[in-house]
């Protein structure tokens, strides 16, 4: 993006929108086309700090419409999740660890939780999602240990 972060987030914005506008029928093709470019939008929404809007993006359309079009084992979908999962500790990390980040970032945990094995049998654990997906897990459990 360059340092044009405004401008970046716009065009993803437009493209979701084009994306959920035409609808997503059966056709996996169609829904896989819809989660990557809402996917896309929220990295925008990350970058620029955005978290709050991330999260409700993710939580209330992207992750439901991954699991029921694309099924829970998918690519996409993990990474989906593993999205959800990133935002929500980055938004930890920005409100310095509040009453309320704690309870989130025991969301963030869950959903990696859930993620790492399906990353493992689907990818295998050598692959660098899996890998990533551990390490984000691990600095979680750090987190919530400093908590403690």
């Amino acid at each position: 993006h360059l340092g044009r972060r405004d401008e970046a987030l716009a065009i993803r914005r437009e493209i979701y929108g084009k994306r959920v506008a035409r609808g997503a029928p059966a056709l996996i093709s169609a829904a896989d086309k819809v989660v990557n470019a809402g996917g896309n939008l929220c990295c925008s929404l990350i970058n620029a700090g955005r978290f709050a809007e991330a999260k409700a993006l993710l939580r209330d359309h992207l992750v439901p419409k991954a699991r029921q079009s694309l099924g829970p084992d998918h690519g996409l979908t993990i990474d989906i999740e593993e999205r959800l999962s990133e935002v929500i500790f980055k938004d930890h990390e920005a409100s310095r660890g509040d009453q309320h980040s704690a309870t989130q970032l025991r969301e963030a945990e869950t959903l990696l939780q859930r993620a790492l094995p399906r990353r493992r049998r689907v990818f295998g654990p050598a692959h660098p999602k899996t890998v990533w997906c551990e390490n984000e897990l691990s600095r979680v459990r750090e987190a919530l240990a400093k908590r403690a």
